[in-house]
């Protein structure tokens, strides 16, 4: 049985995504990491592979997989799992990621795992970590069959690390078969960003329906701001429509990892905790003090909200 892993690779904005580098640097930790990389990508893609630990890159830059979305990928895809037979396949838990490989597993009739958190191989037999309810307990999942093993993987899963290589690049034919470019990106509408993301963000401050409206997002912004943050919010608040869904942390929103998470008003449901556990310093306030997301913050501050963060907001200036 084979000892490779394939990453199957995504550009966002010209830029490879952080989950690429998080599943390639892991990938190239536990077997030989490869990557296939398909449709125009920055000029150092390759060479961004490499460092975390790609071994080889398959590439093709032909248009067709930006502008023809999952068939043109799926074939390619397909083709190539046939024909080199890797252990394992990680697509990231995006929207094209779940089409691919979504559609592959159906075409190889192999299954697959969702929201994988780690994975280990040995043997060619794939072990890989589930969490289950928001993350409270873990499940060991494993596919019994001989075949390729299909993983989708959780962002901020892995941490991305340095594990130079250089990768040999072998070049691969975009698919002729004009059935194939059936749905076609007609527009990309991109949401305009104000100030840091939530991608990435090393400071993060989120609110909960203990803000009481949209209007009072604007100190968690101000907050944000003082610390070099992002702003993020649960479901019920996204629900609610004070702000937009490109903010929502949580099983269905965004999974983040920051050194500092500041929790406000906000009770700490199990499917907002699955988004941000794994924060490094978790900090708390709300005044409810029986709230759950003082079982697991590093510091709980049992206070008005609207009390607490203006004062924070002003020792921070007088600081400065």
């Amino acid at each position: 049985m084979s000892d490779i892993v394939w990453v199957y690779g995504e550009v966002v904005d010209d830029a490879v995504t952080s989950t690429t580098l998080e599943m390639v640097t892991r990938a190239a930790q536990v077997a030989t990491a490869e990557v296939i990389l398909l449709g125009p990508a920055p000029d150092n893609a390759v060479d961004l592979l490499g460092e975390h630990g790609a071994s080889k890159v398959y590439r093709s830059t032909d248009p067709v997989f930006r502008d023809y979305l999952t068939l043109p990928a799926v074939a390619v895809v397909e083709s190539l799992i046939r024909e080199h037979k890797p252990a394992a396949v990680l697509f990231a838990s995006s929207y094209g990621g779940r089409d691919v490989a979504a559609a592959i597993s159906a075409s190889l009739d192999c299954g697959a795992i969702t929201d994988v958190a780690d994975f280990t191989l040995t043997g060619g037999t794939v072990e890989a970590k589930i969490p289950a309810l928001g993350a409270s307990y873990w499940n060991t999942s494993t596919l019994v069959h001989d075949d390729v093993k299909i993983l989708l993987v959780r962002p901020k899963a892995f941490e991305p690390a340095s594990n130079p290589k250089t990768p040999v690049v072998e070049e691969i034919a975009a698919p002729d078969d004009a059935g194939l470019c059936k749905v076609r990106l007609k527009e990309k509408v991109t949401a305009k960003a104000e100030g840091p993301q939530l991608d990435g963000a090393n400071v993060i401050v989120s609110g909960g329906r203990g803000l009481a409206g949209a209007e009072n997002f604007d100190m968690l912004r101000e907050l944000a701001d003082l610390l070099g943050g992002a702003v993020g919010a649960t479901r019920a608040v996204v629900d609610s429509g004070w702000v937009p869904y490109s903010l929502q942390i949580g099983q269905t929103g965004k999974t983040v990892k920051p050194e500092l998470y500041i929790a406000c008003g906000l009770s700490g449901a199990v499917q907002h905790l699955a988004g941000m556990k794994d924060s490094k310093l978790i900090v708390a306030v709300n005044k409810d003090a029986d709230a759950p997301i003082f079982q697991m913050c590093d510091l709980g501050i049992v206070g008005d909200v609207f009390k607490v963060i203006p004062q924070l907001i002003e020792e921070i200036k007088a600081r400065r």
